[in-house]
């Protein structure tokens, strides 16, 4: 009681300061999506990323330098990621760790412990059960400024860390009813095994092919594709958009064509 006390004293304390000139400069510049969201949702947004960077340690890597406008940069896109959902700052992860670019390990699986990574030359993010997530900046900024390639490492690896709120690495994320649950193992297993027959056979895809690896790789790669490229996700495969858009209380194909 008397921490959960404190930590919102701290929070209502943190969020009675101004938000701080530079901070949106980095977030009009870097997170292209915060010009789609409406002025309730830019706020809510800038509210929980006070809180998010508060609240974890930062480290830079590989000679990288921690700045507020990796911070920002970062804790943006994944505050947009749960913006519509009742959230506790993902407060399994204690540290963001960020390289330079992208960065190499020898690990090359999904270990035990539940360590998720994406290669590409090398590693572009990991996302630790109950640990850190990793980050190389230099991608966290191209996906930022230029979506629409269906590709974003922090959405990626956060995705990875919903998925694991239910001590499971499967693809489902903790879900309100039985009936939520039974359609997201129908359409989601109809169309991860849809890409894997697409991939296997040459077929161009609009999701990552990278997600035909197992279930949590492509409910991150998705979650990728559902806010990055959301129109055509909506077209070419409207039940797992709607069902991402049930799941994230969010419309971003909609914010979009209005904004």
């Amino acid at each position: 009681m008397l921490f959960t006390w404190l930590r919102n004293w701290r929070r209502r304390r943190l969020l009675a300061q101004p938000f701080p000139p530079r901070w949106l400069e980095y977030l009009r510049k870097n997170v292209a999506h915060y010009q789609y969201l409406t002025d309730a949702e830019q706020a809510k947004l800038r509210d929980d990323l006070r809180i998010f960077i508060a609240e974890k340690y930062w480290e830079g890597c590989g000679g990288l330098t921690m700045t507020d406008e990796i911070k920002v940069t970062i804790a943006a896109q994944v505050c947009l990621l749960v913006l519509g959902l009742k959230h506790n700052y993902f407060e399994r992860v204690q540290s963001i760790l960020v390289y330079p670019r992208a960065y190499r390990d020898a690990e090359e699986h999904v270990s035990e412990d539940g360590l998720i990574h994406v290669d590409s030359p090398g590693r572009l993010g990991e996302a630790h059960y109950r640990g850190p997530v990793i980050l190389s900046w230099a991608d966290v900024l191209a996906d930022g400024r230029h979506p629409g390639g269906g590709q974003n490492v922090v959405y990626h690896e956060f995705a990875h860390q919903l998925d694991m709120l239910n001590n499971l690495i499967d693809g489902t994320p903790p879900l309100e009813t039985r009936e939520q649950y039974q359609r997201w193992r129908d359409v989601m297993t109809a169309e991860y095994h849809k890409l894997i027959d697409d991939s296997q056979r040459g077929r161009a895809t609009l999701l990552d092919q990278y997600g035909t690896k197992n279930e949590g790789e492509f409910f991150a790669v998705a979650t990728e594709c559902f806010f990055d490229k959301p129109a055509q996700l909506a077209s070419r495969h409207p039940e797992l958009y709607d069902l991402l858009r049930q799941y994230y209380h969010q419309d971003p194909a909609a914010r979009v064509v209005t904004r």
